[in-house]
């Protein structure tokens, strides 16, 4: 199984994949395909449970998630995202919630919507034994105070704040970033200027690693950010199937003899 460690190695050296999943079957998917990690994102708000943004996803979303992936999955890295609010606020509640996606659903790690707050909250959990991913750059769950999506780091100070905080989060021993929605110059040198791999999504190429939701990535979602690619078309094939079985149905065509029995020792029951 794919360790925090073996992701240190491979920075550098060669390319990291991370895919998110939400389910047992696409876990099992993603894993058996080879990927490095899987990320159970707080994106299922979006992606799954029919919400607008991550914020109203709770601890008890992502513990039931976060425990399909992981008995699905024997090989990935898997990562619990921490949802809004489950961390930051209070230390013995981060740290109890935190624990308890390692401990009762099975990631090996969580990751962190970063900040300047959640520095010494990373240098203590991972005092505690609990690895921890950071994340820089666009931080979804600061949707209302962005008012948006919109692209991180595009002046100097604000790149300048982004460096800074990815030296602090590895000095506090975050054993790799995320960064999202960067212009890639400055993922490019970050990327140079810490040891811990990065993981872009939106962030350029020169990152050590790469990450989508797999929503996007299969072609599932209806739309998708700019700086995604579908290598698929999950939803085509999904409706073309769906339509068929509707026209079967109502045909009669479904179901056919080959898919029905008969007890022969019954008699008629009417």
């Amino acid at each position: 199984m794919t360790t925090v460690r073996d992701l240190g190695t491979k920075a550098g050296e060669e390319p990291i994949t991370m895919l998110t999943a939400y389910d047992a079957p696409t876990a099992a998917i993603v894993d058996e395909a080879g990927t490095d990690v899987i990320l159970v994102g707080d994106s299922v708000g979006n992606a799954s449970l029919g919400y607008e943004t991550t914020l109203p996803v709770t601890v008890e979303d992502m513990a039931r998630h976060v425990g399909a992936v992981s008995r699905a999955t024997d090989e990935a890295l898997v990562v619990a995202d921490m949802p809004f609010l489950s961390f930051g606020v209070d230390e013995a509640d981060s740290l109890e919630n935190a624990g308890r996606m390692i401990k009762d659903a099975g990631a090996s790690a969580v990751k962190l919507e970063s900040g300047p707050h959640t520095v010494e909250l990373t240098e203590r959990m991972v005092e505690l034994g609990i690895p921890v991913m950071a994340h820089l750059g666009l931080t979804p769950q600061h949707v209302n105070q962005y008012g948006g999506y919109p692209r991180q780091g595009t002046d100097q100070d604000a790149a300048e704040r982004i460096l800074e905080l990815a030296r602090q989060h590895e000095a506090a021993g975050a054993f790799s970033l995320v960064l999202e929605h960067v212009p890639a110059n400055v993922a490019a040198d970050v990327t140079d200027a810490v040891e811990m791999p990065t993981i872009g999504i939106g962030a350029g190429p020169d990152c050590d690693g790469q990450v989508l939701v797999v929503d996007d990535a299969i072609g599932l979602s209806e739309w998708s950010p700019s700086f995604s690619k579908q290598f698929g078309n999950v939803r085509e094939e999904m409706e073309t199937a769906v339509a068929d079985y509707i026209d079967a149905v109502e045909s009669g065509e479904f179901p056919a003899d080959e898919h029905s029995h008969e007890a022969d020792d019954l008699e008629d029951i009417y």
